[in-house]
């Protein structure tokens, strides 16, 4: 997602209590940025912030961090996060929102870190052949996420792309996980607890049907 540049996003985000500039220096230490220590969740290009504000206001015991590579965006993420919270009454206590390039995600989490769910939300499908490395879901990464995804963990995965989902499919299977639910039609089942995120109204608001998985790592 392309967004215009946002002048006060460096300044907020470098005075926000919730943000960590060089996450890297945190690898293998992550639990320790955080007030209690609890169970991890990980959201992998977070946007504009929706998805990882709500989800992690609603789950107090659960420490959540999101990542994106882009300051105007992850200034967005701080200010919906502020706003979720603030609404609730409750202290950002349970969020850290970080900026890096996740096809290096390695160099900022190793198998100390051990998160139990990742969150992959509408990625970009890269259609192209040449560039289908750079899915979130290839096996490629997928290989980086089990260094310190939990035996048992789980990643869950949202898209409106038909092929990226038929790939991920079998990029999951391939690379260990176990396939526990998927459906074709997620908003056809009703599902209670399902975060929206602007993606996913975007794209139903189209009739774009949204697809999604659990995957667990065996």
């Amino acid at each position: 997602m392309r967004i215009r540049y946002k002048p006060w996003a460096r300044k907020e985000l470098e005075e926000s209590s919730f943000y960590i500039d060089h996450p890297e220096e945190i690898r293998g230490k992550w639990i320790k940025q955080f007030k209690k220590e609890q169970p991890m969740h990980l959201e992998l290009g977070c946007g504009k912030g929706s998805f990882i504000a709500q989800i992690a206001c609603q789950h107090p015991n659960i420490n959540h961090i999101a990542i994106d590579m882009v300051d105007p965006m992850l200034g967005l993420a701080k200010r919906n996060i502020e706003k979720v919270y603030s609404e609730k009454h409750r202290e950002i206590d349970n969020v850290i929102i970080t900026r890096f390039d996740i096809s290096r995600i390695n160099l900022m989490m190793d198998k100390q870190d051990c998160i139990d769910r990742i969150y992959i939300n509408f990625c970009n499908p890269w259609p192209k052949g040449k560039h289908r490395k750079k899915r979130l879901t290839h096996p490629k990464q997928l290989e980086l996420y089990k260094i310190f995804l939990k035996p048992g963990g789980e990643i869950y995965f949202k898209t409106d792309d038909d092929s990226l989902f038929a790939s991920s499919l079998l990029y999951f299977e391939e690379s260990g996980f176990e396939i526990i639910k998927k459906t074709y039609d997620l908003h056809s089942e009703n599902v209670p607890d399902n975060i929206e995120t602007e993606h996913e109204k975007m794209f139903s608001e189209q009739g774009i049907k949204i697809k999604a998985l659990i995957a667990k790592l065996k």
